[in-house]
């Protein structure tokens, strides 16, 4: 069984911010969960999830929790591709206000690996 790694980076330049999950999955479930440190304000502005070298298992699940456990993707996280990088765009995202960010990744496989990207204004 491989241990969950979720290390996460928050950058801010200007009015964009930048929140980079890296992660592995931990068990069969495939599951992997971090917290932002910081609190963030805005709207969703761009979705970015990059398999890593281990790609996690075909159609695995992401979300991006607030405050209030409402996935701020409203729903584009599901069935992430095991191959390509894919992405999604401010129209189909919501947005975050006072709250730290969660991220919740399932069905990804054990010991898998990829990275998320989301940015926030």
């Amino acid at each position: 069984m491989a241990n969950m790694v979720c290390t996460i980076t928050e950058t801010t330049s200007g009015s964009v911010k930048l929140i980079k999950f890296a992660w592995t999955s931990d068990d069969s479930a495939g599951t992997v969960t971090g917290t932002t440190t910081k609190s963030y304000n805005g709207k969703l502005i761009w979705f970015v999830t990059d398999p890593g070298s281990t790609a996690p298992t075909d159609n695995y699940d992401i979300a991006i929790n607030d405050g209030n456990s409402i996935d701020v993707l409203a729903g584009a996280g599901a069935d992430r591709d095991t191959a390509n990088t894919e992405y999604g765009a401010e129209a189909s995202l919501g947005a975050v206000v006072n709250s730290t960010l969660s991220i919740a990744i399932s069905n990804a496989g054990n010991a898998k690996t990829g990275t998320t990207y989301v940015y926030i204004r």
